[in-house]
Parts: structure tokens; C-alpha cells; sequence
């Protein structure tokens, strides 16, 4: 909950376990300790700044996170978002990415960019990108290439296709590694899909009626058991 002190195996008080809560021990940190979405640094532990269940990923030097059910975004560096772009403002384009205030991206964020030859970005494109900068005291800014300058994936996403929103916590399912979901759906129909951090999913299937099928699949799956999902799935596949 919101107000709870982490604290790290190291740190730990036995007057205070009724007020602390423990790590475990058995997946304590080694070296430098990564806090990510929902954990603030506080003196000798993590802050937790919201409401939700706690997750540790190993690898990496450690990692630990909360993961919340919420719906509004908070911009974070280093995420992969889906944004709308609102605005050209000189050499720079405004872009919704569903948090408190648009994000900015320039024109030479794109693979191959240069005052020549500037990529083609109109009110209202799509664009998937990453934040480099994206804190409470500034601007967040976006990019649509890696640390080499190469897109890897990233840019201007098609005018086809259908652009939705769920929750925060069915996205970091959603791309999970194996995530069963993306799985079970790839053997109904071949489609192509963006994931954002953000909340927003673009699909392209086929047809019209296939992208509406694997919408309406990726918008319940959040609501419904794995067996529930393989019934649905079956029922589709045998039509």
C-alpha cells in the first residue's frame, strides 16, 4: 500500500517488523538495485508510492516494481508508448501519450533524419517511440531510434489497422515473454501488432473482421480465465 518502507535484508530492524515490511531475502539485490514504477528511494529502503502487488525481476542486477491495476499513464524513461501526434511546432512535433502533458519528439529523432530529408509526420499519425527523458520537473521527450541510431521497429505506425486502450496491468501481460495470449491468438489469424506502454494496443489483421475479433479477444482477456479464453478461441477457430 501507498506509505509502505521497504527495506532491504541488509537494513532490517526486528523492532520494526510490524511496521517494515521485509524483502525477501532469498531474492535480496546484488550490487545496484533498480526501482522501477510505483517505488521511491527513501533512506535505507523503497518508498512505495502505490497501490498494487510487489514484483522482482532478478536479472539485471535486480529490479523491483509495483504492479498496479491503474489506468492514467505516468511517463517513465526507457518506455516503448504509442502517441498521437496534436501538434508541429517548428522543428518539433507535440504527441499525446495519455499522460498529464504531451510528450515532444523532433524530427531528427527518426532513423536517417537530417534537415534535407525530414520524415514525413502529420497531425494525427501514430507514432511508436521510447522516452528519454521523462521526469516530473520537465518535459517528457520521445525518439524513435536506439543508442546506435537505428529504428528498431520504432517510427510512424500505418494508417490501417485499429487503435484501442486498456489497462496498464494487461499491457506488462501482455508483453511478458511467452505471454500465452499473443501466443493462442497468433494461431487464429496472422495480424500485426504494437504494444504500449502506455495503455494502447494498434492491430492489424487481414480483414476488418479479424482485427475486430482479436480487439474484442485482447480487450476481455483481462476479465477472463485461461480456460475461458481456449473455449472462446476454440469456438473461432472452428468457425
Amino acid at each position: 500500500l501507498p506509505g509502505d518502507l521497504l527495506l532491504l535484508p541488509a537494513h532490517y530492524d526486528e523492532d520494526a517488523e510490524g511496521e517494515w515490511l521485509r524483502l525477501n531475502a532469498s531474492a535480496a539485490p546484488q550490487g545496484r538495485l533498480l526501482c522501477g514504477p510505483g517505488l521511491r528511494r527513501s533512506g535505507a529502503g523503497l518508498l512505495v508510492t502505490k497501490c498494487g502487488l510487489l514484483r522482482h525481476r532478478p536479472a539485471g542486477g535486480g529490479a523491483y516494481w509495483v504492479d498496479s491495476q491503474q489506468k492514467r499513464y505516468v511517463p517513465v524513461k526507457g518506455d516503448h508508448v504509442i502517441g498521437i501526434v496534436t501538434a508541429k511546432a517548428g522543428d518539433v512535433f507535440r504527441l499525446d501519450v495519455g499522460g498529464s502533458e504531451p510528450a515532444s519528439l523532433s524530427y531528427l529523432a527518426f532513423e536517417g533524419a537530417t534537415k534535407r530529408n525530414r520524415p514525413n509526420v502529420q497531425v494525427g499519425d501514430l507514432i511508436y517511440g521510447q522516452f528519454v527523458v521523462a521526469n516530473k520537473d520537465m518535459e517528457p521527450e520521445m525518439v524513435c531510434i536506439d543508442s546506435s541510431g537505428k529504428s528498431g521497429g520504432m517510427g510512424i505506425i500505418g494508417q490501417d489497422g485499429f487503435l484501442f486502450k486498456v489497462s496498464l496491468g494487461l499491457i506488462r501481460k501482455l508483453l511478458a515473454p511467452k505471454c500465452e495470449i499473443i501466443q493462442e491468438l497468433s494461431q487464429l489469424y496472422p495480424f500485426e501488432l504494437v504494444l504500449g506502454m502506455n495503455g494502447r494496443i494498434w492491430v492489424k489483421a487481414k480483414t476488418v473482421q479479424q482485427t475486430l475479433i482479436i480487439v474484442n479477444i485482447l480487450e476481455a482477456c483481462e476479465y477472463m480465465t485461461a480456460e475461458q479464453r481456449k473455449q472462446a478461441l476454440a469456438k473461432l477457430s472452428g468457425n
